[in-house]
């Protein structure tokens, strides 16, 4: 994957894409002041270098029936390299987890993870969770409601720019 040294334009295309994923190609080059086929040129480009890695739907969890997130610090017995990466194949076979993060410091992972119910989170939480290999201890935080949901990263705040 070759790295594309960011201009100008390669980061307002970022920036649109970023707040409008369904943005058309036509749309996006009358934005950054381009003509279509550049732009898609510049997009694929983005693509190839990884700075792009999918366009997806922001779903609403609540409007869907899942009313539970809870984040999930979660701490291992060994922080042995083959029992971190045992722990994050496991938990990428668990579909309430939405997110798993490594950190650095008392815990070994935080999880977000999304349930129907109270009920459902709690069975994932005693049948899988706890019960996992090499998990010594889970301690969790119930969500109340979110304040800030902003996906992607704050471009504006790049160095060069």
């Amino acid at each position: 994957m070759q790295r594309v040294k960011l201009d100008d334009i390669d980061r307002k295309i970022l920036a649109d894409l970023q707040a409008d994923g369904r943005i058309t190609n036509v749309e996006l080059a009358r934005r950054v002041g381009i003509s279509a086929p550049p732009c898609l040129r510049r997009v694929r480009a983005l693509e190839e270098a990884g700075y792009i890695r999918g366009y997806h739907a922001d779903l609403s969890a609540e409007a869907l029936g899942f009313g539970v997130t809870v984040f999930a610090l979660v701490g291992l017995k060994s922080q042995a390299e083959a029992d971190l990466t045992a722990f994050e194949q496991q938990v990428t076979t668990w579909p309430l987890v939405r997110e798993c993060h490594m950190l650095a410091g008392e815990n070994d992972f935080i999880l977000k993870i999304v349930a129907r119910d109270w009920d459902a989170y709690q069975a994932f939480l005693t049948r899988e969770l706890t019960a996992a290999p090499n998990v010594s201890h889970v301690k969790t935080s119930l969500t109340i409601r979110p304040s800030k949901h902003q996906p992607g990263v704050p471009l504006e705040m790049m160095p060069g720019k």
